[in-house]
Order: structure tokens, then sequence, then C-alpha cells
């Protein structure tokens, strides 16, 4: 009777270790499923971005134009902004430093407004 109760402790305890054995292999296989899947999204989520950004490029170019075009227009006018700016210098140079001239040769003596109001209070 012991005998036979400690061999079936024994194909218990034998069970005991291939379920244990089994569960990890499962766990085993959940990790690597789990890390394929993640890898399989990653490579779908970068597949998405690349065609993403080709449409992106392709609308751009379409109804922007290209980055040099938009460059070159930027240069053309600013070019065309300097030409401007110094012929209006040019043109308003004279005026200016006559003007100016003027406000420094043409000095205006005026009372300051307190002392009418100090004269009116009797104070000076």
């Amino acid at each position: 009777m012991a005998s036979h109760q400690t061999q079936g402790i024994q194909q218990l305890l034998a069970a005991e270790k291939r379920a244990a054995e089994k569960v990890a292999e499962a766990r085993k296989r959940k990790v690597r499923r789990i890390k394929q899947a993640r890898e399989e999204a990653a490579a779908e989520v970068d597949a998405y971005r690349k065609e993403r950004e080709r449409q992106f490029r392709e609308y751009e170019a379409k109804y922007m134009g290209s980055r040099e075009d938009i460059a070159a227009k930027i240069d053309k006018d600013t070019e065309q902004l300097i030409i401007n700016l110094e012929k209006s210098v040019k043109d308003n140079k004279e005026n200016l430093i006559l003007d100016i001239i003027d406000l420094v040769c043409e000095v205006q003596t005026n009372v300051h407004p307190n002392y009418y109001i100090m004269r009116h209070h009797n104070k000076i």
C-alpha cells in the first residue's frame, strides 16, 4: 500500500512537472508571438508612414511647387524689395537731410507751461 501511494505521488509529481513545462513552453510561445506581432506592427506603421510621406511630397510638388522653386521665388522677391528700398533711399535722401538740418537749425523757444501756472498763482 505504501509503495502504491508512493508511486501515485511520483506520478502526480511527474504530471505536475510536465504541466509546469507545458505552461513554461506556452509562455515562451506567447512571448515570441507578442514580439513577432510588435515587429509586424512596427513594419506596417513604417510602411504606412513612408506611403503618407510619398503622398505628401506628391501633393506638395503638385500644388506648391518644389522647395527649390519656392526658394528661388523668395530670393527674387527679396532682391526686388532691396532694389525698391535702395531706390527709395536714393530718392528721399536729400530731402531727409534738409529736413534734419532745418529741425536742428531752427530752434523755437517756448515758455514752459508750468511758468504760466506758477505766475497765475503768484508763485513767481
